[in-house]
């Protein structure tokens, strides 16, 4: 048996590509290939990075060949070279996959678009990795429940946390698709509340005390989110602030350099190097935040493209079942990736006190 984990892509799209590349960097893995059905710029990319790429639906190997996409195989080839699949493929056909998986013996990893119940396990580093050792299968949560659950997940780790309630501001859609259709010159609430969010984060947490609230606004770069958390006791702003800078992949800026909105960030990001501009981190504002009393009012972003991409290298070594300590796992691919737990003060990187945090261990 290979030394390293052997990983399959199945999905070669916004999500795909980040994790083939995060793969590609974690010293205990291999990217044995990634898959998909397009014949557009996007896996012809793929082949210009030199990736192995196969035909996720046997009919369109040929199609793909013919469009000059260097096929090896069929996703079933695919499968039985890997330990892992990690599915990134629309809303909705990770879960028709998951079965093929299972037959070819291969642990499975799908996206927060398909329901809890396909994998009946959804999956946070800090909060569940020791839940999902082993298992065939789990789901990582979306990029906004992974917000929600690595911020509340920390005020609950530090006994802080009684309830909360949040407030969503989501982007209209995603940029490469602005020219599809999306929302201009309007706000547009979401018609239930709670918003699936709340409901979802309780997938992983299951005794939180949340409810959320959303809106789509005319904007296609990120979600912003604010928080009103009841605290189990008075506590002073810089002991909330002291739970969030122990957590993992929580990253802190300030209005005060200049980090006035969502676009600041993204331009940081560029600025400082990150692979297509990634944020990876939960960025939230040190100087926004306010504590009075019991009560904790927060905000932060969440870049939706790259956010899930950390949990999802945590989740294949879960699987994989070869580091059974998800802190071990958390410092390990975080290091692996540059990640940070302040964007503007050093080169501190996310992995430093990796002891003291809890991994759902």
């Amino acid at each position: 048996m290979s030394d390293k984990i052997r990983v399959g892509v199945n999905g070669y799209g916004v999500i795909g590509k980040r994790v083939a590349d995060a793969v590609r960097v974690q010293p205990d893995m291999e990217l044995a290939g990634v898959s998909d059905v397009t014949t557009d710029y996007r896996i012809k990319t793929a082949a210009v990075l030199d990736l192995p790429i196969f035909a996720s639906l046997p009919e369109k190997a040929a199609e793909m060949q013919a469009a000059g996409v260097p096929v090896l195989g069929t996703l079933d080839d695919l499968l039985g070279r890997i330990d892992v699949v990690v599915d990134c493929t629309p809303k909705g056909i990770g879960a028709k996959n998951l079965a093929r998986y299972r037959a070819a013996g291969v642990k499975a990893i799908l996206q927060g678009g398909e329901k809890h119940d396909v994998a009946g396990h959804s999956f946070v580093a800090q909060a569940n990795y020791a839940s999902a050792l082993g298992r065939d299968a789990t789901r990582v949560v979306s990029c906004n429940t992974t917000s929600t659950v690595r911020t509340l997940g920390a005020l609950k780790d530090a006994g802080l946390l009684r309830k909360a309630r949040g407030v969503l501001i989501r982007r209209a859609t995603d940029p490469w698709e602005a020219d599809h259709s999306g929302i201009m010159n309007t706000v547009v609430p979401e018609a239930h509340i709670p918003s699936h969010q709340g409901p979802d984060a309780q997938t992983v947490l299951p005794d939180l005390d949340v409810l959320t609230v959303a809106a789509k606004a005319c904007h296609t770069q990120c979600h912003l989110h604010y928080w009103i958390v009841e605290l189990t006791r008075t506590a002073s702003r810089d002991e909330v602030l002291g739970a969030f800078r122990q957590a993992p992949r929580i990253a802190m800026v300030r209005a005060s350099d200049g980090i006035v909105a969502l676009n600041s960030t993204v331009e940081l990001m560029r600025d400082l190097g990150r692979p297509r501009g990634d944020l990876w981190e939960v960025a939230l504002w040190e100087d926004v935040l306010a504590v009075h009393g019991h009560e904790a009012i927060y905000t932060y972003q969440v870049f939706n493209e790259a956010i899930v991409v950390p949990e999802t290298i945590d989740a294949i070594r879960a699987l994989a079942g070869r580091m059974t300590d998800g802190a071990e796992s958390i410092a390990l691919t975080d290091r692996a990736l540059g990640m940070r737990r302040d964007f503007l003060i050093g080169r501190e990187t996310a992995d430093d006190g990796a002891d003291e945090r809890s991994a759902g261990a």
